[in-house]
């Protein structure tokens, strides 16, 4: 007795069929763009997420800035803190200070700004490190201001005082430059 073989498998049709396959995938809902431009393989990859897209590409040097910083705003800090006459003296090349109340004040709002730059450097979220360097670029461009206002009124500028402008600017640049550089959108891959 003679076996039969079995038929052979046949492919189904549909499986091949280019149309077909897109058809498939549109009514998945994957492979075509989202709202954010991004191109999902997969339902799992679009129901899951793609942390890439979370993830902040961060410019050179930027953790360096923001300890850099952090480390400044400290220092005027306990600066103003401890020693309001000599924080006071090094800018104005006045004699003292009439009231060191103010200066100490200004050293605790110091401390305080220091204290959200710390605690930026530990963070990944775009949003706080950019709400950060904007803290420091607004604060930069006030003390500027204030500074430059003062020498004018009392009509004498120290190297004390040329010195702190010309830093306090290139800190505005170096801050609005990096919060522009976070905020950038990263390319695709």
């Amino acid at each position: 007795m003679a076996t039969k073989q079995p038929p052979p498998l046949m492919k189904k049709h549909s499986q091949t069929d280019l149309v077909s396959r897109l058809k498939t995938r549109k009514i998945l809902g994957v492979g075509g763009e989202d709202d954010d431009g991004e191109v999902h393989r997969s339902k799992i990859s679009q129901v899951l997420g793609n942390e890439i897209k979370y993830a902040v590409r961060e410019p050179l040097g930027l953790r360096l800035w923001q300890f850099v910083s952090a480390l400044m705003f400290t220092g005027v800090a306990v600066m103003a803190l401890t020693f309001p006459d000599q924080l006071y003296d090094a800018v104005f090349d006045e004699g003292s200070v009439s009231n060191r109340t103010a200066i100490r004040l200004y050293g605790g709002a110091l401390l305080s700004i220091s204290l959200i730059m710390w605690n930026s450097m530990y963070t990944s979220e775009k949003v706080i490190i950019r709400w950060s360097l904007l803290t420091e670029a607004c604060y930069f461009g006030v003390q500027f201001l204030v500074t430059s206002f003062t020498l004018i009124e009392n009509g004498s500028i120290s190297n004390g005082a040329a010195i702190l402008l010309s830093s306090r600017a290139l800190f505005i640049l170096i801050s609005v430059y990096y919060y522009y550089q976070v905020g950038r959108r990263p390319k695709k891959l």
